[in-house]
């Protein structure tokens, strides 16, 4: 789309589509509070589903795209490379949002939470073992790791919704000292809105994050071909990074309004949704999709998995204590990401 455009050009409409992301993203986490509180969805189930879905959009769109188009180590990379920056996010949501207030991890610990971590790495650990079976294996466009990935992700759903009544745990799985959600004027305003009215407003915010997020995706494109980046780099630094900024504003938005729950179960809820897309890239290709998988797709799988299990940590554990500004689990995330990322250069750079 933006290919002949000069870097000039490009830069003014990377910013514009991340700007509209950016305030359509605050749109997305106030509505969704409201439609959490109206069907009672609560915030974990609500993050989980409406909010990682419509922060997802640009995934979607460019999983289709690429699936239509054959180029199917796009579609890979944008799945399983997106869910490591996406699980960094709450490293920013951590330190920007909370600053000196308390760990992001103390804010939010619930074992619903828990549980969708153990969902994220589920799925996760089935993308990784489908990567290994044959490109032959496949019937009437379905293939099974897509398939089993996909039943696993809805009974999770089904799992974690019924912990919102079942656990036998004081307060329902909540630790028992966690902040309440704050309204704010606006959220108060928000509130006070009728239904159908905040569901045209969610539509219209999902509506721009889509469509900021492809041209996001298509001028983070152009740019990456004429600063010489890799598919393999681009689509795990530049892309999955634009991609991402759904979940930052979303997530900031939530932190704000003191809703820890939702900001953690929009981050948690888009990476264990993002594997859920391996089925109808298969549907589209008509191809096995899984088993195309690069060494260097496997490794930020495995990276995704390392990075949601200390945060599962860190929610039980609640680290109470911060080094500059982020928890304990932030940081030790902050520098497996950095070291991860170096080792993906060295992978890319040694083939």
């Amino acid at each position: 789309m933006f290919a002949s455009f000069s870097l000039l050009l490009l830069i003014p409409i990377f910013i514009v589509g991340a700007a509209a992301i950016w305030l359509a993203g605050i749109q997305l986490s106030k509505t969704t509070d409201v439609i959490d509180s109206r069907f009672g969805l609560g915030e974990a189930l609500g993050g989980l589903i409406i909010l990682a879905i419509a922060t997802n959009l640009p995934e979607i769109a460019i999983v289709v795209s690429a699936s239509l188009t054959h180029n199917i180590g796009l579609a890979i990379g944008n799945i399983l490379g997106g869910i490591a920056i996406q699980t960094v996010v709450l490293v920013v949501l951590d330190g920007f949002g909370l600053r000196r207030r308390a760990a992001l991890t103390y804010q939010a610990a619930s074992l619903q939470l828990v549980l969708e971590g153990v969902l994220v790495i589920s799925v996760l650990v089935i993308s990784i073992m489908g990567t290994q079976l044959p490109k032959s294996v496949i019937f009437a466009r379905l293939a099974p790791g897509d398939l089993l990935i996909a039943v696993l992700w809805l009974i999770g759903l089904w799992l974690i919704n019924k912990a919102r009544h079942d656990l036998p745990w004081q307060e329902k799985g909540r630790a028992p000292d966690t902040s309440r959600p704050t309204q704010s004027r606006t959220q108060e305003k928000t509130q006070k809105w009728s239904t159908a009215r905040v569901l045209i407003v969610f539509a219209i915010a999902a509506l721009v994050t889509l469509l900021a997020g492809v041209v996001l995706e298509e001028s983070s494109n152009a740019m990456a071909g004429q600063l010489g980046l890799s598919g393999v780099l681009f689509g795990s630094t530049v892309l999955a990074a634009a991609t991402a900024l759904p979940e930052v504003s979303t997530g900031l938005a939530s932190v704000n309004i003191g809703d820890y729950h939702l900001a953690f179960s929009d981050i948690f809820g888009g990476n264990a949704f993002l594997p859920v897309l391996f089925l109808p890239a298969t549907l589209l290709s008509g191809q096995a999709v899984l088993p195309q998988a690069q060494n260097t797709d496997i490794y930020l799988a495995s990276l995704g998995v390392l990075l949601t299990a200390i945060y599962i940590y860190g929610l039980i554990f609640r680290p109470k204590r911060q080094i500059l500004y982020l928890g304990i689990d932030s940081m030790v995330v902050l520098i497996l990401y950095i070291v991860g990322i170096v080792g993906l250069f060295a992978i890319a750079g040694g083939k």
